[in-house]
């Protein structure tokens, strides 16, 4: 394997999260305050639609205020419990390699566990300075746990499917934020004009998130150092509001700080106190964007500006809303804005407006990363996936997802012009993430943390039982606007779920129907064809043999290029692939054939881009490896190789690191050689072979493939391959163009595959 050092393509990449956490204290504080743009501005904004959405329903107020007690003693222990403790203080804990969510939760699993779903993984893989599992004591819990999902295979399919429907709540959050965000801010302004219908509230709302959508391809980094200040400012705002309030209407407000209270108001209210719940876990909304949006920053600088900043400044603000609440029971839907003095309104209800639209940024930056994970781990369509910093590393924007999300939420803006509705189906979607990710958590302190099951039980149970509270009251809320979260993220996971399947089938296929290397080697080293100079990349869903589309080659085509390069672009189950580690190269058959394998490894946050000189990488790393082959480590062993059977074993060698520059250009290569390429003593003849090669050109071969579900298949597996994976394949961006192909040099072959 050749290890070109990092150049362009890594000053391209930018800083890694792993040199983040190492930077300087300046460096810190500056992604801190960036962090209140872009992640904090979800959770920021609860409090304008959190005792409104509580009291909603049947639930009254009483002249001794119990309710009010009882629904801020709520407040201030969910947000404690889960967002401080569980969140900053435990999850983040389990970052992989600095990124977070579900899926990074998940890989971690995969890694430690051998839970991936993911074909083509081989023991080489682990290897990767990313990759990050350390070999320690198996305790009995974690080897047990593994052992059970190894055995189970129909485990394993279901611990995807239950991460797929976390990750699709979380997508379901990008739909909701911006609408009940935006909607129940612009609503604050019908305090002052009292005449102004419903309709103009809509209007405004919708032209707030068409401006919000739209300035999205301008990137996080840009982005955040735009809001950034306007949460800041709305912090120190509601922060400061609320100690007026508190000094103004009911200093007195502390105590409902004890846990006493929320006892009494489940006792006293039965069963609307419980059902009330299903408001107060709007205050905790955005606790999982937090954790999704992890990758833009590093988990200090996040943990700073919660800790110091955020925490303290919401706890005030309903501390404030509940004070004044204790004495205007009459206002109890509009409190939050009927909390604001008089001569403050109008620039409060300005930064609120703008805080709003900020809290919707959470959202969508979450959502972009989740939807880039999924398309590397072949669980999402093949959409535009667009880096858009290069000095944070993991900042993504996908216009498709982004117009997308702008449809689904005018549509729910439009649609059900209510707040109260939309915190149902948020609320719903909201819990059932936080359950996740507990369950999640849990099995990553048996199996990675190698903790006892005792603590692991002890986490669940405290945290879980929590959750499983306010999704018992969620669940009532369905027939009132849950329904819209459990039809959005069914749909989502659908469509992940069946593109997973029919990736998984198609592969299943090629390993099927490889050809087999005894009827290669039967052709000879010319391979029945003529052989023309030039250098013929074909692309492979497998890792090892020979690829089904080259049969069609062989049968019907009478030449081929002089070097053939059997081409593996594939996904492994960490954040990013270092360059110097991406390229495994490695030979097929003998070397009179001139036959070779490149695997191209990414990782699920890796994005592969334009300026990325992919032909002069792969021709540098192919001569590096001829000019030290035999000299390297066979990586692979037999037991990697496909052709024991045959006694033709395909080679794959791991240069070890060299300290002189590595070539990367067919510039360089030449440039450092004087005089003529051939005979030159510092390159062997198959080296010049390749370089003359490379100047002939290069032509790229790409499977253009169609599922079709095999006449034998039940019903379900007929629908789910020949509508809905037909349907998705067609209306994807095509291979060639996620691998960035050139059009000039690209031969397509059409192959049915029957699954």
């Amino acid at each position: 394997m050749f290890h070109p050092k990092p150049s362009f393509e890594s000053q391209e990449y930018g800083l890694h999260n792993q040199n983040l956490n190492k930077a300087s204290c300046s460096a810190v504080l500056s992604l801190a305050y960036q962090s209140l743009g872009v992640i904090y501005g979800d959770l920021s904004t609860s409090p304008l639609y959190v005792y409104k959405t509580t009291f909603s329903g049947k639930l009254s107020l009483h002249e001794d205020d119990e309710e009010i007690y009882g629904v801020l003693s709520f407040i201030f222990w969910t947000f404690t419990l889960i967002a401080l403790l569980k969140y900053v203080f435990i999850v983040m804990s389990a970052d992989d390699n600095g990124e977070g969510g579900t899926f990074a939760l998940y890989s971690l699993l995969c890694r430690h566990a051998k839970l991936s779903m993911l074909p083509n993984q081989q023991e080489t893989d682990e290897k990767l300075s990313t990759y990050g599992v350390k070999k320690t004591a198996e305790t009995w819990q974690s080897f047990a746990l593994k052992s059970f999902f190894e055995k189970h295979p129909k485990f394993r399919k279901g611990l995807l499917i239950f991460v797929l429907l976390g990750t699709c709540m979380t997508i379901g959050d990008g739909v909701f934020t911006p609408a009940i965000s935006v909607l129940s801010a612009v609503s604050g302004v019908k305090i002052k004009v009292t005449g102004l219908h419903d309709n103009y509230v809509v209007a405004i709302s919708c032209v707030i998130l068409v401006g919000l959508f739209s300035i999205q391809h301008h990137g996080t980094h840009r982005v955040a150092f735009l809001f950034a200040p306007i949460v800041t400012a709305w912090l120190l705002s509601i922060a400061g509001i609320g100690i007026y309030n508190i000094i103004q209407w009911n200093p007195r407000i502390f105590r409902a700080l004890s846990p006493v209270y929320m006892v009494k108001l489940l006792k006293e209210t039965g069963r609307e106190g419980w059902l009330s719940l299903g408001g107060v876990v709007l205050s905790i909304t955005g606790v999982e964007t937090m954790f999704a949006d992890l990758g833009h920053f590093s988990t200090l600088s996040v943990k700073i500006a919660f800790t110091f900043l955020v925490y303290p400044c919401l706890v005030l603000a309903y501390l404030g809303e509940a004070a004044f609440l204790s004495r205007h029971h009459e206002d109890i839907q509009q409190s939050f804005y009927k909390a604001i003095p008089e001569t403050i309104f109008w620039p409060v209800f300005i930064v609120a407006t703008f805080a709003a639209v900020v809290g919707s940024q959470a959202a969508i930056s979450a959502t972009f990363s989740i939807i880039s994970q999924c398309c590397a781990l072949n669980c999402f369509p093949h959409v535009k996936i667009v880096h858009t910093s290069r000095k944070i590393y993991g900042q993504v924007y996908i216009p498709e997802v982004n117009w997308m999300l702008l449809s689904l939420c005018l549509a729910v803006t439009i649609g059900l012009r209510d707040t109260n509705m939309i915190g149902h189906a948020y609320g719903l979607a909201v819990t059932v993430v936080m359950f996740v990710t507990t369950c999640l958590m849990t099995m990553v302190m048996i199996i990675i943390w190698k903790q006892r099951i005792v603590t692991a039980a002890a986490f669940l149970v405290l945290f879980g039982s929590v959750e499983l509270l306010y999704l018992s009251a969620g669940i009532f809320k369905i027939p009132k606007g849950g329904w819209i979260s459990l039809l959005l993220s069914l749909t989502f996971m659908s469509v992940m779920f069946i593109w997973n399947y029919g990736k998984l089938k198609k592969h299943e296929f090629d390993l099927e129907n490889k050809v087999s290397m005894n009827r290669i080697l039967s052709l000879g080293p010319s391979l029945g064809m003529v052989r023309v100079p030039g250098i013929g990349l074909v692309y492979t869903n497998l890792a090892m043999g020979i690829p089904a589309i080259f049969g069609h080659f062989v049968t019907n085509l009478p030449a081929f290029h002089q070097v053939l390069v059997f081409v593996c672009v594939k996904s492994v189950q960490v954040p990013y692939v270092k360059a110097e580690e991406r390229m495994l190269m490695g030979r097929v058959g003998p070397q009179e054939y001139h036959m070779f394998r490149c695997i191209v490894r990414y990782g699920y946050k890796d994005v592969p881009h334009e300026n990325y000189n992919f032909e002069n990488r792969l021709v540098s790393a192919l001569v590096e490896f001829l000019e030290t082959e035999g000299k390297g480590k066979d990586e692979f062993g037999d037991t990697e190789s496909e052709n024991i059977e045959e006694n033709v074993a395909e080679h794959m060698f791991t240069l070890p690191d060299r300290e002189e520059k590595m070539v990367r250009s067919l510039k360089e290569i030449e440039e450092s050689f004087s005089g003529s390429l051939e005979g030159h003593p510092n390159l062997n003849d198959e080296s010049v072979q390749i370089l003359k090669a490379r100047e002939s050109g290069i032509a790229y071969i790409l499977g253009h493939s169609y599922a079709k579900a095999k006449k034998s298949s039940t019903i379900f597996t007929k629908f789910a391959i020949d509508v809905v994976y037909s349907f998705l394949s067609r209306n994807c961006r095509g291979t060639d163009v996620v691998l960035n192909v050139p059009h000039t040099s690209l031969l397509e072959v059409g192959m049915i595959y029957y699954v």
